[in-house]
Formats: C-alpha cells, structure tokens, sequence
C-alpha cells in the first residue's frame, strides 16, 4: 500500500516538473518580455526575453524583487524613457495598484519604443507582456513618408498637400492669408526626349532643390507629378509674398542645369490663388493656381500670373467644349476648307491646303485654335487627323490632275505606330496618286524622338508623295533638321512676311531662307501673304510659291471648282 502511494508521488512529482519544464520552454521562447507582480509588487518571475529588451544581464533579476529594484536595473542598463526615476516609478507605481487593464507605448532613450500591456490578478498583482516595436515603428514611418513624399525628388506630394492645412494651420492664423503657387517647367518634355529619362530625372531633382532652396522653412514644397510642381506660402502678407516668390522661382529656375556633360535650360511659369486663411480647401487653390498657370503659359512663359475669377469661367467652358469635341466627328460636324498655294510668278494655281474647321450646333464655328490645342491634350487629334487625310484626298481627286493637296500633321499623329499604314491605305483606297499629296509637319514633331521621327519621314517619302516643313525659322533647330532630312519644300511662317516693308531683318531672313533652299534643291513657299507689296518682295527674291489672303481665304470644298475655275485651271485641264 505504501509502495502504491510512493510510486504515485514520484509519477506525479515527474508529471509536474515536465510541466513546469515545458512552461519554461514556452515562457523564455515568447518574442514578448513577461513578468508577473504579486500584490506586493515583489517579481514573481520574468522571462529571458524581458532581460534581453532592456538589456539586462537575467542572472541578475531575481524572484522576490521589488518594483523599485527592477526599475534600478533598468535605469543602470540605459533602457528608461526620458523622466526621472521617481517620475517613472509613480507612473508605473500608479499602473500597478489599478484594477484595470493598461496599455501604453514607452520610447526609451537609447531609441528603442516598447508596447507594455498591463494586466491585473485578482490578487492585486499583475502581469506584463513587453514587446519591442522599435523596427515596427521605423517600417511605418518608412511607409507614411513613403506615402506622402514623391519617391525621385523626396518631396512632399499630392496626399500631403491634402493634409497640409493640418500641418501647419497655425502658421496663417495672423491674418495674412495663404499663397498657392503651382509651376512646371518649360521646355522639360524636350529636354526627356533628346538626353532621356535619366537626365529628365536628374533635372528633376536639382529643380526640386532650387524649389526648397528658394523658399522658408515653413513653406511647402510639394511635385505634383511629371514636371509639375507647387508651393503652399504661410503667413506672409498676400499678394506681394506670393509675387516676390514667383519672381525668385523664375530667377532660379531660369539658371542652367548641368546634367552630366550637358548644359540646359529650361525655366517655368508660375500659377497663384490666394486664400484668406490657411483653413480654406488647398484642393481649391491649387485648381485655382493651376488655371492661372494655363495662362501665364498662354502668355509667353517666363511670367507668373494671379487666379482671375473670370479664368475659371473660361476653363469651364474649354471643359465643355473639350467633352463636346468627343462626339463632334462622329456627328460629322467637321468639314475641309481649302486655301490656294500658287505660282509667285505666274499665280498658277498648284496646290490648296486642306484646313478643318469645327461647325458646332450651338457655338458656331469655332476658331481651329480653340480646338485643336484640346484635340491634341486628349488624343482625339489621331482620328481627326485620319479623317483629314482621307477627306482630302477624296476632294481632290475631283480636282484637276495638276492640282494637289496639302495636309498638315500633328506631332501627336507622329506617335501613332499605323500613321504610315493610314496614308497608304487612304492613296490606294481613294484612288489618288501620291505625287498630288503633300503633308506638312512643323518642327515640334522633329523634336520628340528625331530618330524614330526621320524613319517615318523616309517611309513616307517612299510612298511618292512630297513633304513640306512647315512654319520655318520658329523653332529651335532648324537647319539641322534640313541636314538630316530632305524635305521638298520649306515653308517660311507668316511671323516673317507680315514684318516684310517694315522689319528690314525680315527681308533679311527671307533672303537667306530662299537661298538655303535653293542650295539644298528644296523649293520655298511663303505663307500669310495679304498685300502685293509683300508678292512683289517675294518674287524679287525668288520665292517658289505664294499662299495668302491676297490670292483668297480658305474656302469650303464646294466652292473649291469655282476658285479653280476663276485661275483658269479648268480651261487648262480641258
């Protein structure tokens, strides 16, 4: 009987010590820190995990000790928050004597930040789960600054602007209200397109560190995206702050940029709204700031205009012409006119140019140039453009034999991949013959991509018909590109002729365009031609051909047969 007994206290005592075995095991393998108080506030045991968090040898935390003697190695370790010892034992003092849960976060001051959470025993102690959050809290700070700050540039973004009135409010608070100012960079798309992405990034960045260096340390710099960027002004007497500002972002961003081996310039335009106070809806100014920049840029870049309320009348309106737009090719709402390119000498009629017009159900016609800029924004250009061409080439093809059309392309029509395909389809489907087709590009479309841009060019120019290079003498690098491809005409802008009798460095320009293309076998039309004094100063320097209102307005395709008739082409053909 006694044996029976014995053998049952041993197995029990056995059975007890694995389980206090295993709980140790899973106590000092806990990713928290544990310890237990009893209603004395005397440990009663703490875990490996708690000595390792604050950095505490273990041999030295002992059963029975008490709170004060654990916060004394504590403070001897380094891991204690930024308060006194008797502070933080009368905060932790308090804690412990309360009957309810508790959770706080503790940032020590080596750094680390800890989740303490405190529970109550029925006895009056407690237990502690301690867990260091330190890499938890970097990863989230990681992710918020991510978040709010644009990944190239390091700027704040679009999210923080949002929040912005939270950041700093207090900074308007004296009544001189709140500037937004909203910019982009002139120039930048071609600076992306001739030296690459990597040297468009890395503008990017110095403009970013321009931006900061011009401004205090309560203003904000945000990047919108692209090439765009603005700035949020605090507490400075409106509109005169916001106008010295402007003029120091010109002024800086004016200066040239060195990217690797290339030097650079660009410059911007600077969009402003005031607020009265920094309360108001920053989503609001920025809108406004935005359509002030619209208009700076309309200007003549390199200026800064301030928010008009009249502005968002006119933006309102361009919306709703933009969307009306949409549908207005499908509701065949545009139609051709044609406007005559004839002989300098003999004012033989060669070609008319094909011109689209826009009649609009309730506007009227609407000037090409208050739609086609939002043709070429929303990508709308690609099908008007194709529609252009084939409408063209079906009128002329009731035309005389020795008549051709002209059609002008967009850069945008350039970045379709099936531009070339279209052309040719359209010849062979109308029936038309390529020589009797001639487009007309400007140099903005040389500008995008020149190798890419030249292979269409020659492809084109393969399929028989002729191309022109439109607007001569207005863009950046002219002459380089009538090295790089060989147009059959040049044509000199409107800007030179209209300053022929007046500006004698038109007839200057005139000149050394018309001897140019002779030297490179490229014949030379004049554009905008309206008086004979202008003809008779074209013909006297040997202009090929001449288009203009002195010879006649562009005209609808109905009344094309009458015009030609009256140059004497039908009896010709006949």
């Amino acid at each position: 009987m006694r044996s029976r007994a014995s053998c049952t206290f041993r197995r029990n005592a056995r059975e007890l010590e694995l389980q206090n075995h295993r709980f140790d095991v899973a106590l000092n393998n806990l990713s928290q820190g544990v310890c237990f108080f009893d209603g004395r506030q005397r440990l009663i045991l703490a875990n490996r995990r708690y000595a390792e968090i604050y950095n505490i040898a273990q041999e030295l935390i002992q059963p029975g000790m008490t709170l004060r003697e654990i916060v004394d190695l504590r403070f001897a370790a380094g891991s204690f928050p930024d308060m006194s010892r008797e502070d933080y034992l009368a905060w932790r003092g308090s804690i412990a004597v309360s009957d309810k849960p508790n959770d706080t976060i503790v940032e020590l001051k080596n750094g680390r930040v800890i989740a303490i959470h405190h529970r109550p025993m029925p006895d009056g102690g407690w237990v502690a789960t301690h867990e260091d959050i330190t890499e938890r809290r970097e990863t989230e700070a990681r992710l918020a600054h991510m978040a709010r700050h644009d990944a190239l540039t390091g700027l704040p973004n679009r999210l923080l602007l949002r929040e912005c009135r939270l950041i700093g409010g207090q900074g308007a608070n004296d009544g001189s209200g709140v500037a937004v100012l909203c910019l982009d960079l002139d120039n930048f798309k071609n600076v992306n397109d001739t030296l690459g992405h990597a040297a468009g990034d890395a503008l990017l960045c110095l403009a970013g560190e321009r931006l900061r260096a011009s401004v205090r340390d309560r203003d904000i710099v945000v990047r919108l995206g692209g090439d765009e960027f603005a700035i949020v002004q605090i507490g400075t007497e409106q509109p005169n702050g916001a106008s010295f500002l402007a003029e120091r972002l010109i002024e800086a961003l004016s200066q040239p940029f060195q990217l690797g081996a290339n030097v650079v310039t660009v410059g911007t335009s600077v969009g402003i709204s005031i607020g009265e106070s920094y309360q108001g809806d920053i989503e609001a100014l920025l809108k406004s700031a935005d359509m002030a920049l619209y208009r700076a840029k309309a200007e003549g870049r390199g200026t800064f205009r301030f928010f008009d309320p009249i502005l968002e009348q006119q933006t309102q309106v361009r919306h709703a012409l933009q969307t009306d737009l949409r549908t207005a090719l499908p509701k065949g709402e545009f139609e051709l006119y044609f406007q005559p390119i004839v002989d300098a000498r003999t004012r033989a009629l060669h070609c008319l140019e094909a011109l689209i017009r826009w009649r609009h159900p309730l506007r009227g016609m609407v000037a090409p140039s208050e739609f086609i800029p939002l043709a070429e924004e929303s990508g709308i250009i690609v099908p008007l453009g194709e529609w252009v061409v084939q409408e063209a080439c079906r009128h002329a093809l009731t035309w005389p034999s020795a008549v051709a059309v002209a059609v002008n392309l967009s850069a945008r029509q350039f970045k379709s991949l099936n531009l070339v395909s279209v052309i040719d389809r359209t010849l062979k489907a109308t029936g038309l013959p390529p020589d009797r087709l001639k487009l007309e590009i400007t140099e903005s479309v040389l500008l995008q991509d020149t190798p890419a841009t030249l292979k269409v060019l020659h492809r084109l120019q393969s399929l028989g018909l002729s191309i022109s290079l439109d607007d001569f003498g207005t863009g950046y690098s002219a002459i380089a590109y009538l090295r790089s491809f060989p147009f059959d005409t040049i044509k000199i802008d409107r800007s030179f002729i209209c300053d022929l009798g007046v500006n004698g460095d038109a007839l200057a320009i005139v000149h050394a365009i018309v001897d140019l293309g002779r030297a490179l076998g490229m014949s030379v039309t004049a554009e905008g031609v309206e008086t004979q004094d202008q003809l008779t100063a074209l013909q006297l320097e040997g202009c090929d051909e001449v288009q203009g209102y002195l010879f006649s307005p562009p005209v609808p395709a109905a009344e094309v047969p009458d015009l030609i008739a009256r140059a004497g082409m039908m009896n010709e053909a006949a």
